[in-house]
């Protein structure tokens, strides 16, 4: 039971830490290769969760399935022609961002 309640905290701190950014404000987390997309079908704090406890597997999968993956140039010009908001979260050293 302890394990489950750590488990259920660690997800809150990773929603708390979740936010709306403009795309424009990320540029050089693009820039340095640190910045993450997330598929819109994935739960972001989810993804979160699952990089925080190094859960290599399931990164890797999803990486598999292109649901996770390095912003790409193209997703990086269009967001920031159309100045998005994205979703963003922490999991240092990454930035996982989704539209």
């Amino acid at each position: 039971m302890y394990e489950s309640n750590a488990c259920d905290l660690a997800r809150e701190k990773v929603n708390l830490e979740t936010s709306q950014i403009a795309w424009k404000e990320l540029q050089r987390f693009f820039a340095s290769g640190s910045a993450v997309f997330v598929a819109p079908a994935l739960d972001l704090v989810e993804v979160a969760y699952q990089f925080s406890i190094d859960n290599k597997d399931q990164v890797a999968s999803w990486m598999q399935n292109n649901q996770l993956a390095p912003v790409s140039d193209q997703q990086a010009i269009a967001w920031l022609e159309e100045d998005a908001d994205v979703w963003a979260v922490v999991v240092k050293p990454w930035i996982l961002v989704q539209k």
